[in-house]
């Protein structure tokens, strides 16, 4: 489970390094070469790598404007999406049947990107150590945040679709794209500004999810599933510097393999490649789900910071539900639903990669463990 919880976050990071310098050139017009935009794309890397090594106490300013960025970003996308609509209409129709899901196979095959966007809640318990009364403030956590995150994605959600035709949408420039086209002309500033702080908010979100990556990766070394240079920490705070170094290797190579993969015209597959990330996250939940079953069964008198309440029918269901959305989210996600070319091309390499992550992983552990004994 280490290994691709572990792994999936520098192709992340890789994949929005490489994404940073396209969103300047959008937001500037100022074109960059490629050796310059390699330079931005590792410098962005490594400066979240050097934060990541310094506690969450120090960093926490970011992590807290980021999220005001996020809730300006999301607030301006809804309310001009709503001004827009009752001024101007929709470029997408909204109607019961346009907004209730469907039951077709490339429809479902969004399930996992819906899956995607409620992961990461854990990573507030990484943190417990740090909080006062982790017992209280982590559940409030979770329930605020939650319904917060759904009201603001909506608002930004009705924000691009009152903008821009579905099937027009860019994945990479959607966002400032529909701010651009709700502002009109005039709101270049803007568009600017939202650009800026969307930056600011990738890389937030970066350190962030690096705190509860790393201590995934300590604690599995420590208890040797991974290599022990995952082990490593600064003696002065004593925070993992090992997972740090080697999530900065592992983008960094992702970054200078992206001219060459352009160059050969394989550009689509690079990009279909980062998809990894995705898949690997997913298969590192699955193993979550039932992990949490198992120790309430062997384990159940432990104390922990908070405990879900429940008989044995409900922990069934809240630990067999969200498998089963988990699995059929990572299937729909490698297996070509068709075969024209374009979900061929798409599907087979993120195929690929996932066996190839999965056989790489067993090797690694193998290792691991055999190293101890």
């Amino acid at each position: 489970m280490a290994w691709y919880y572990w792994v999936n976050y520098p192709l992340w990071m890789g994949s929005l390094a490489v994404l940073f310098p396209i969103i300047i050139i959008q937001i500037s017009g100022h074109e960059f070469g490629t050796f310059s935009s390699i330079l931005i794309s590792l410098a962005f890397i490594w400066l979240v790598c050097l934060v990541s090594c310094f506690p969450i106490s120090e960093s926490k300013w970011i992590l807290n404007l980021a999220a005001l960025f996020k809730v300006f970003i999301m607030l301006s996308l809804g309310v001009l999406g709503i001004y827009t609509a009752l001024k101007h209409g929709v470029a997408n129709t909204y109607t019961v049947k346009t907004m209730l899901p469907t039951f077709d196979i490339v429809s479902l095959s969004f399930v996992s990107v819906i899956i995607f966007n409620f992961l990461g809640f854990e990573v507030v318990t990484a943190m417990s150590g740090e909080m006062k009364d982790p017992q209280r403030e982590i559940p409030k956590a979770l329930i605020i945040g939650g319904i917060l995150i759904a009201v603001f994605y909506l608002l930004a959600a009705f924000g691009v679709g009152v903008a821009i035709p579905y099937d027009e949408l860019s994945t990479d420039s959607g966002l400032l794209d529909s701010l651009a086209i709700l502002l009109g002309s005039k709101g270049k500033w803007l568009v600017t500004l939202v650009g800026l702080l969307f930056l600011f908010t990738l890389f937030a979100n970066l350190i962030s999810w690096a705190y509860g990556i790393n201590y995934v990766a300590l604690y599995a070394s420590q208890n040797h599933c991974l290599p022990n240079v995952f082990k490593w920490k600064r003696k002065k705070n004593d925070m993992p510097v090992g997972s740090s170094i080697l999530n900065g290797i592992f983008a960094s190579t992702l970054v200078l393999i992206a001219p060459v993969m352009n160059h050969l015209g394989l550009e689509d597959v690079f990009w279909s490649f980062f998809g990894l990330n995705l898949v690997t996250l997913l298969l590192s939940y699955s193993f979550m789900f039932p992990s949490f079953l198992r120790l309430r069964k062997i384990d159940p008198e432990s104390e922990r910071p908070f405990k879900v309440k429940g008989n044995r029918w409900l922990l069934y269901f809240i630990t067999y539900v969200p498998l089963a959305l988990l699995i059929a989210s990572i299937l729909f996600t490698i297996l070509p639903l068709n075969l024209d070319r374009e979900e061929l091309l798409f599907k087979l390499p993120l195929l690929t990669g996932t066996i190839l992550a999965i056989f790489i992983g067993e090797f690694v552990v193998d290792r691991s463990l055999k190293q101890e004994k």
